[in-house]
């Protein structure tokens, strides 16, 4: 076993050969009523199962709003065994590009990254799920991806938002796969300005802060106390990493955190059936900026997808972050924790429970932003 303290992941496991990849899903009993999903992406998907299926032309409309990949295509079949017990794995991204609306958060250098990447396990029987944050400056092992049919070749010890940035949605998806040893079923990425709008179509977000936060990078400005955030704000605080904890991306990760529990409280105290028009414009806010795969790239197959989690509230959801420590030639850089790390990825393997012990001690578990944000 390699010594955790100079070794990087190398979580492969055995490659399926063929075969379509899909877990069989539990049958959900139906309901009139969607409770929220997970943070922005699942948000989108419960409102625009809401307002999409059966209108007819509005459901043309919003099903030419998405983006997909076909990660299967672009994948084929070297991927990781296909363990079909009844569970769900997501990778869940946030993309940072500043291009066109986004330029305003910051230079436009041609590419984009993953500034928030989540594996979002749904345990089996649809009722809980496990949220682990990879943070963007982990530096892991990135496999060889293909892009625009040419080849960029594997590199050892890479940042983990550059997978996205040298290959997109499938070099992301390929090296979660390489790092985790899981195969995704699905794959959900929104951007920054469809997350504020998204927010403001809401009619903001209530949390409380417990010390002030003032963060001129993020443009945000909150004092302590109880605060309804509208989308710039939002994204302000997803954004911030330089006024809490230690000013690591870890302290960002734990205020994102916060801040999805305190929006999927949100969403359920929001009555979407007594405004028709509220009901629509969160319905295309959310179409326009979400990309999924393939397999889930129409308002019909993203209903099904959003039935099957209905019950999943913030409260049967358990957030962690990869366990990692800071890299002693870098402290702006993590490593991950290879024996706690795959604790993680050996319970979601195997659809159980995240033990206490593959967090404890981890950088990402010591940081205290955590207690700065919750939901009001």
């Amino acid at each position: 076993m390699a010594d955790d303290s100079n070794s990087t992941p190398d979580a492969r496991r055995p490659r399926a050969r063929g075969g379509s990849g899909r877990r069989r899903k539990t049958p959900e009993p139906r309901s009139t009523r969607r409770k929220a999903l997970l943070g922005t992406a699942w948000t989108m998907g419960t409102v625009l199962v809401l307002g999409g299926v059966g209108a007819g032309y509005l459901y043309y409309k919003l099903n030419g709003n998405l983006t997909s990949v076909n990660i299967n295509s672009a994948l084929g079949t070297d991927r990781p065994e296909n363990v079909d017990n009844g569970s769900m794995d997501i990778l869940v991204l946030g993309s940072d590009s500043r291009a066109g609306k986004n330029a305003k958060y910051g230079k436009d250098e041609g590419t984009s990254r993953s500034d928030t990447a989540m594996v979002v396990h749904i345990y089996k029987g649809r009722q809980k799920a496990s949220v682990v944050s990879i943070p963007r400056d982990t530096l892991i092992r990135r496999p060889a991806c293909v892009k625009d049919g040419k080849t960029v070749p594997a590199q050892r010890m890479a940042m983990f938002n550059s997978a996205y940035e040298v290959g997109g949605p499938a070099c992301a998806v390929k090296t979660v796969e390489s790092l985790t040893g899981i195969r995704m079923d699905h794959y959900l990425e929104v951007d920054f300005s469809g997350f504020k709008h998204l927010i403001d179509e809401l009619g903001g977000v209530n949390i409380t802060t417990t010390q002030p936060i003032h963060d001129k990078q993020s443009h945000l400005d909150l004092d302590p106390g109880e605060h309804r955030l509208n989308g710039e704000q939002s994204l302000g605080l997803v954004r911030t990493r330089h006024a809490v904890g230690d000013g690591s991306d870890l302290g960002r990760i734990q205020l994102q955190q916060a801040f999805i529990k305190a929006l999927l409280e949100q969403v359920k105290s929001v009555d979407l059936f007594s405004s028709p028009k509220k009901l629509y414009g969160l319905a295309d806010t959310s179409t326009k900026a979400l990309t999924t795969d393939s397999e889930l790239a129409s308002v019909s197959k993203l209903y099904d997808f959003a039935k099957g989690l209905k019950n999943i509230g913030s409260g049967d959801m358990r957030m962690v972050t990869l366990p990692v420590r800071y890299d002693p030639a870098n402290p702006n850089r993590v490593l991950p924790i290879d024996s706690k790390a795959r604790e993680v990825w050996r319970a979601l393997r195997w659809d159980r429970p995240i033990p206490a012990s593959a967090t404890k001690g981890s950088a990402g578990d010591s940081t205290s932003a955590d207690k700065v944000v919750r939901g009001s």
